[in-house]
């Protein structure tokens, strides 16, 4: 089912069939609605659970973003502070944080590939170039984030997650949606001139 207005588009997936809960055997269906505004965009997903069980909740977005001008060494990002992930040789988070104190600079030679755990539920990561200041706005549900911008490509990720990388796997950091219940995960993407 979708619909789709001027401002806005909505659609669902029923994850009920038997091909689909052979690949994640929870039951439920999905909800993403989009709606456009003058500066950005929201994006909406809700989980519902069906009646026969628990679903767990993981699940997160990749928007990428990048500007012709400046280089990207000039491109300014704001990010808060939280607790960062500590990966094993593999990239997967091993349950040990360390405290991560924030980043509000140019982006120079740096470069990220990393996992966080936010501090506050409502929180804001964004990246400036000469005109304009691109805004990551978590509104609610993401408990995580992950950072990706390579130094040697010109795009940055800045990645809303509900779950740590491999939570299914491991159950760290992975919430449970009841039977019959919802979870809705919110975040905005604003632009502003800089």
């Amino acid at each position: 089912m979708t619909e789709a207005r001027q401002d806005s588009v909505s659609a669902r997936l029923e994850w009920s069939t038997s091909d689909l809960v052979n690949i994640f055997p929870f039951s439920h269906h999905v909800e993403l609605a989009a709606s456009i505004q003058p500066d950005g965009l929201t994006l909406e997903t809700t989980v519902v659970a069906s009646s026969e069980g628990p679903v767990p909740v993981s699940f997160g977005f990749h928007p990428y973003f990048g500007f012709a001008e400046p280089s990207r060494a000039s491109w300014h990002l704001e990010l808060p502070a939280m607790r960062k992930l500590l990966l094993d040789r593999r990239g997967i988070p091993t349950g040990e944080e360390e405290r991560f104190a924030g980043f509000n600079d140019e982006l120079g030679d740096n470069s990220f590939d990393d996992g966080f755990a936010l501090t506050e539920e409502r929180t804001t990561f964004s990246v400036a170039g000469a005109n304009y200041k691109i805004r990551v706005e978590l509104l609610a549900g993401y408990q995580y984030a992950q950072v990706f911008a390579p130094k040697d490509k010109d795009f940055i990720a800045l990645e809303p997650m509900t779950a740590p990388t491999s939570a299914l796997a491991s159950g760290r950091g992975l919430r449970f949606v009841s039977p019959g219940e919802r979870f809705q995960a919110v975040f905005r993407i604003r632009i502003d001139r800089a």
